[in-house]
């Protein structure tokens, strides 16, 4: 439908779209219809948060497209596109991975300076003047 504005409109479960010629990556209207089939019923979606979904959803295929150039193929396969996608589809586990390595690395750097203080204790010679701060394990 075209309305007196020249602005194109469609719409979408009861719910009218218009679309002012911008250029987005992806049609609007589907956008809106996807992200209405993954949100509660009694959300609404400003305009603007429309047009950037499209703009994010463009950004993204973007990068995996980058990435899949890298392939010196010319054709790309579902293993290529598998791995391009992983941090996209694979986020949470990302996160907690990182999260589990950092737990690791903080009990790794308490092991150090117990280590540390236990040295500077028992193997204290009395005609030595010990340096007060150790500087390879400051933080």
């Amino acid at each position: 439908m075209e309305d007196e504005e020249g602005i194109e409109s469609e719409e979408v479960n009861g719910e009218e779209i218009e679309e002012e010629g911008e250029d987005l990556p992806f049609a609007k209207a589907e956008v809106v219809r996807l992200m209405k089939q993954n949100l509660d019923r009694d959300k609404m979606i400003r305009e603007r948060v429309k047009v950037e979904m499209n703009k994010f959803l463009g950004e993204v295929l973007v990068k995996v497209c980058e990435q899949l150039n890298e392939y010196p193929y010319t054709t790309i396969e579902y293993e290529m596109l598998k791995e391009s996608i992983y941090p996209y589809q694979n986020i949470e586990r990302i996160n907690e991975e990182k999260r589990r390595i950092l737990m690791h690395l903080h009990a790794i750097k308490a092991d150090c300076d117990a280590l540390s203080m236990d040295v500077k204790k028992t193997l204290k010679l009395k005609d030595v003047q010990e340096e007060e701060s150790d500087p390879a394990f400051l933080d």
